[in-house]
């Protein structure tokens, strides 16, 4: 029985790990599509630092939607089940993706590209909003009661593999042609890629069953009629602190991603093909950490890694600013490894830590609300604040006081939350809804 039911746990985060990677390579080409060519193909009209800033304010567009999407998917996703809502998602993720890597320039339908631009952008927003809560969730919800940390960190590793595939794809495109053909066609083969990928990940989503530990509480519970209201109204303290917890490592990891891509090609400090290169192969080092850290959380507590790991970026935040400015890639390397450690040590546990801060009825409402109130407030609008840092100031120490002021609210927040609910994951055996009784975390 045991070993069936680790058998069905592993397919299940596997599943997720695919689903998640794929809904996150379409998500961050954007990004990185944003830092190297909307500027010019979309915004043309306008000052560089204008035209830069208009093209990470459609990035940050993105963000935006997430919450909408993060309520629409988690409302249906408390009351119908995890599944559905994950298929859904990757569709309208896909089909997004692909109308951006068709849709002409400002040059060829002149306003409607940026406005086009915008609309397909929000609805990328939408689709990633479901995504992560239902991924997320599936995976806690198959796993045994003392690895939820470990399985859960499986569809947390979609992102930094998303981001690595997409990274190689742009690097490899733009190895392969000239600056000229970049510009006028290269940038659109990651988004047309996307085609092939949703095919396979709604295959793979398709075979994976339903939570089973929504399917008991639905046997024996009545359905929220409003679920998102309802954990609103009832945990709203838990939604605000689970936010907060999340500010750090979400801005860092757009910073890195995206931001710094702008910014070390724009002051001459590598080349395209350098920093995407070596972005890839943080992304790389990302999942071994995710997956130790979640396993890790297993033995030591998923809150004290956390507020191990934002105090140590804190500290580390203008040191790793200073590295990047240096101009050599060794050094760049360096300094990211250090902050992938402090990162993945929050992000890897994430999703059983969240998962763990509400019951089985409620829950993918409230994981959802907080995972994507941070991605606003700490990752959608810092490619722009950092833009905005940097013209106002002219120094990389600002940018570092950002991440620093984030990391410490984080570690502030997750010292603050102590409640959880893990009986209510427990085994059917063991299981008692204890809404209203929440049981003291580590």
């Amino acid at each position: 029985m045991a070993g069936s039911t680790t058998t069905q746990s592993g397919r299940v985060a596997l599943a997720s790990l695919i689903g998640t990677t794929i809904e996150w390579y379409d998500f961050f080409i954007y990004g990185t599509a944003a830092s190297l060519v909307f500027n010019e193909l979309f915004f043309p009209s306008f000052d560089p630092l204008v035209g830069a800033l208009a093209a990470f304010a459609s990035f940050a567009i993105g963000f935006l939607a997430r919450p909408l999407g993060g309520v629409v998917f988690s409302h249906f996703g408390d009351r119908l089940g995890r599944k559905p809502m994950l298929i859904w998602s990757l569709m309208l993720m896909g089909v997004a993706t692909l109308l951006i890597g068709t849709l002409p320039a400002y040059g060829s339908i002149g306003v409607w590209a940026p406005v086009l631009l915008v609309l397909l952008r929000f609805a990328q927003g939408i689709g990633v909003g479901g995504e992560w809560g239902g991924a997320a969730l599936m995976a806690v919800e198959h796993a045994p009661d003392k690895r939820r940390g470990f399985y859960g960190a499986w569809p947390q590793v979609g992102v930094p593999t998303g981001l690595l595939l997409g990274n190689m794809t742009f690097s490899l495109v733009s190895a392969s042609v000239t600056d000229e053909q970049f510009m006028a066609w290269g940038w659109r083969i990651p988004f047309l890629m996307s085609a092939v990928l949703i095919v396979l990940g709604l295959f793979i989503r398709l075979k994976i069953s339903e939570s089973p530990v929504f399917e008991r509480v639905m046997r024996t519970k009545e359905k929220s009629r409003v679920p998102v209201v309802e954990a609103l109204r009832s945990h709203p303290r838990t939604i605000l602190l689970a936010t907060g917890t999340f500010l750090g490592t979400h801005a860092t990891f757009y910073i890195t991603s995206t931001w710094l891509v702008f910014y070390t090609t724009e002051e001459g400090l590598f080349e395209r093909t350098t920093v995407l290169n070596a972005n890839s192969l943080l992304s790389f080092v990302d999942i071994p950490f995710m997956l130790a850290f979640g396993l890790l959380s297993d033995y030591l507590g998923r809150r004290r890694m956390m507020i191990s790991g934002m105090g140590v970026m804190a500290l580390f935040a203008l040191p790793y600013m200073l590295l990047v400015d240096s101009g050599s890639i060794v050094l760049y390397l360096l300094g990211g490894m250090v902050l992938q450690l402090c990162r993945t040590s929050v992000y890897g546990p994430q999703s059983a830590y969240y998962s763990e801060l509400f019951s089985t009825r409620l829950r993918y409402s409230g994981i959802s609300i907080s995972y994507q109130l941070a991605s606003i407030l700490g990752g959608g609008i810092a490619p722009m604040i950092c833009t905005g840092l940097y013209a106002a100031t002219g120094s990389p120490v600002a940018i570092a006081g950002y991440m620093a002021v984030l990391a410490v609210i984080s570690c502030g927040s997750a010292y603050l939350l102590t409640e959880t609910y893990k009986r209510d994951l427990a085994e059917p055996a063991a299981a008692r809804e204890v809404d209203g009784e929440p049981t003291a975390s580590g």
